[in-house]
């Protein structure tokens, strides 16, 4: 995959990039295309890319910690969480004391932290860390706070996007 970023934001990007230890996601809209399948005894589905679990692995090979950030309930995420060996904080009412108390509780710092959100439930933490970053398809009331937008759209890539890019920047001398 191509990133093409252009200086002073692409100088920036990398310079902020150099300094994560955590990247958070949001998990509908990021992990899944933010439809989800009903059933008709109420159970819920959603589709989600399998590109992402290599891209994690990348990233967590890097030493970069990875947390699902997520304000339902469900176990949908619950399952996707535990395959994918990463961490998962779900039926957050306020997703920035979550990820305040989180950061705390694991000695990193909010300069430390990437974001990756698509609606505005994830503008407190977009304003908070160091490195807020939107899919391509993300609500419009969150764009203006975002360093990097990806180009594909939650569910269809966006994670793997962000893991290479990550993985592109952290492995170049």
């Amino acid at each position: 995959m191509k990133f093409i970023l252009y200086s002073p934001r692409r100088k920036k990007l990398i310079q902020k990039i150099k300094k994560i230890k955590l990247i958070v996601f949001d998990f509908d809209g990021v992990f899944t295309n933010n439809f989800v399948y009903v059933f008709e005894d109420g159970k819920e589905a959603v589709r989600c890319s399998r590109a992402e679990g290599l891209g994690l692995k990348k990233i967590k090979d890097l030493g970069i910690k990875v947390l699902i950030l997520s304000t339902e309930k469900n176990p949908v995420v619950t399952r996707r969480a535990e395959k994918l060996e990463i961490l998962c904080i779900q039926g957050c009412n306020n997703k920035a004391d979550e990820l305040i108390n989180f950061i705390r509780r694991n000695s990193i710092s909010l300069e430390e932290v990437a974001y990756v959100g698509n609606d505005i439930n994830d503008k407190p933490c977009l304003e908070i860390v160091a490195l807020p970053i939107i899919v391509n398809d993300a609500h419009p009331d969150i764009r203006v706070n975002a360093v990097f937008q990806t180009r594909a759209r939650g569910g269809e890539g966006a994670v793997r996007e962000i893991c290479d890019l990550f993985e592109k920047i952290l492995l170049t001398k």
